[in-house]
């Protein structure tokens, strides 16, 4: 593995912090059951978004869009 770091100057602390997160992550995704699917958080769900319909096209339907009520 290689890690190049590409803008700023971090200290051998900070590459030793990130490089561990990386190794974690990585033994994280290969300890994993091969056949489970990835979990996906709520909040990257689109439909999340789309709960209720979308108003008619009106002159003041862009502010409908976004804010309750």
């Amino acid at each position: 593995m290689t890690i190049k770091v590409i803008r700023g100057n971090p200290t051998p602390e900070e590459l030793a912090a990130a490089l561990a997160v990386v190794r974690a992550r990585a033994a994280a995704l290969a300890a994993a059951p091969s056949g489970t699917p990835p979990t996906t958080s709520a909040w990257s769900d689109p439909s999340r978004i789309a709960q209720r319909r979308v108003p008619h096209p009106s002159p003041a339907a862009w502010t409908r869009t976004y804010w309750p009520g």
